[in-house]
């Protein structure tokens, strides 16, 4: 793998289903990233070696996911200076996902995560490549055709239903 520059990260393999959306989302614009688990709970060390050090690496982008209590996103942005994208994730333990919307959506003032809908890993994914898009230009223009065709996809089904 060349330098990541997106981490997407879960608290747990279980997640992976809904995680691989924002890969798959990154792979579609060529964007370069790594996959890996990193548990607020079970792995405390590991998160904070890894929030600490990932910028130094290059990442430029954190994708978080987490299910239940949903602390690995809000961790990890109060330690790391990076862009941090919350995906809250119905998991076994959940109360119908809400608790890891909440979790994730009502942050304290001075750490910001940028959230996106539960299970909502595919518009984590296309986030992260907006934010990387305003330096870089081809990645901007990647996105304007993403849109362009978001946009033709609709208008043809508007020509079909109304014809």
């Amino acid at each position: 793998m060349k330098n990541p520059i997106v981490s997407i990260i879960m608290g747990s393999d279980s997640d992976l289903k809904v995680m691989n959306k924002a890969a798959e989302i990154l792979d579609e614009f060529s964007v370069e990233y790594e996959k890996t688990i990193v548990s607020a709970h079970r792995t405390p060390k590991r998160l904070f070696s890894f929030a600490e050090n990932a910028h130094d690496r290059g990442v430029e982008v954190i994708i978080a996911g987490a299910g239940g209590a949903a602390h690995l996103p809000g961790m990890v942005a109060s330690i790391s200076p990076l862009p941090v994208i919350g995906v809250p994730i119905k998991s076994s333990n959940s109360i119908d996902g809400w608790d890891s919307v909440l979790s994730i959506l009502q942050m304290p003032g001075g750490v910001p995560v940028a959230t996106v809908a539960l299970d909502g890993a595919k518009n984590a994914g296309l986030l992260a490549v907006q934010i990387l898009s305003v330096s870089n230009k081809k990645l901007q223009s990647a996105i304007l055709d993403y849109k362009k065709q978001l946009n033709d996809t609709v208008m043809e089904k508007v020509k079909k239903l109304e014809s």
